[in-house]
């Protein structure tokens, strides 16, 4: 719960970590990799499994901090940034539900290169790093998992450098849409994601004016439908062939 601090007549919300409690059944129905595990491995996992909610702007992820936990996303939405001292800023990633991130962090027990703070107010799941990897050793289904999360993830991360060079706003905000719906990095999303303009924005780096303009001119392409809180993509290649087609005529 909030406290308040009496020195600074303010009020301050303890950490992440002292929030956080045991994952309902229906909470741990949103985690994609339960289903491949099975005995001793699920039931460490339900056993071990936190979650919390994180308030509009908290910092799950710090740059500098050492990683203990395999952070995903229950519901709610996640940027994932870093964020230079020269005030430059680059935007790896938007984390919607079903999105696990940081197992490379994890596999080396490096400290966090990124940032990733929450955009909305949102539910995040930790587990602990101990049990990540005790999970590598014993679980070949597992292991494919992660594996299969970090070829996708590699792929996203080259197309989001690529795209971020280019001038066509258009084309940013349909690479971001395609990344927000990959279905392998974000079982949890379907065809229907709730986010705002703003939040959009946020994501690809432009104007809310300008993301609002590039959203209707998708629409019009029939690649999208702007629908009441968020927006469902009608036809998630032709968004990607859009991408493609962008850069190819960049080269």
């Amino acid at each position: 719960m909030p406290v308040i601090d009496s020195t600074a007549n303010v009020l301050r919300v303890p950490p992440l970590r002292q929030r956080a409690r045991p994952a309902t059944d229906a909470e741990l129905a949103m985690v994609p990799w339960l289903a491949v595990l099975e005995g001793e491995g699920r039931e460490r996992v339900v056993n071990e499994l936190q979650v919390a909610d994180a308030e509009v702007g908290e910092i799950v992820c710090k740059i500098g901090r050492q990683a203990n936990f395999w952070f995903g996303v229950v519901d709610g939405l996640l940027k994932m940034s870093n964020d230079s001292t020269d005030g430059a800023s680059v935007t790896f990633a938007g984390l919607p539900p079903g999105g696990w991130f940081g197992e490379g962090t994890l596999l080396k027990r490096e400290a966090y290169r990124y940032n990733v703070l929450a955009l909305r107010k949102s539910v995040v799941a930790g587990l602990p790093i101990d049990t990540f990897h005790w999970l590598l050793e014993t679980s070949i289904p597992f292991n494919r998992f992660v594996l299969n999360q970090l070829n996708e993830r590699l792929g996203q991360f080259i197309a989001a450098r690529e795209i971020d060079r280019m001038n066509d706003p258009d084309s940013r905000v349909a690479r971001s849409l395609a990344a927000l719906f990959h279905p392998t990095l974000y079982p949890g999303v379907g065809q229907m994601l709730r986010i705002t303009q703003q939040e959009l924005a946020y994501l690809v780096g432009l104007s809310r004016q300008r993301v609002n303009e590039a959203l209707h001119v998708l629409q019009q392409g029939g690649l999208i439908r702007i629908e009441y809180g968020g927006l469902r993509v009608l036809d998630l290649e032709g968004l990607r062939r859009k991408v493609v087609s962008a850069r190819e005529a960049r080269r």
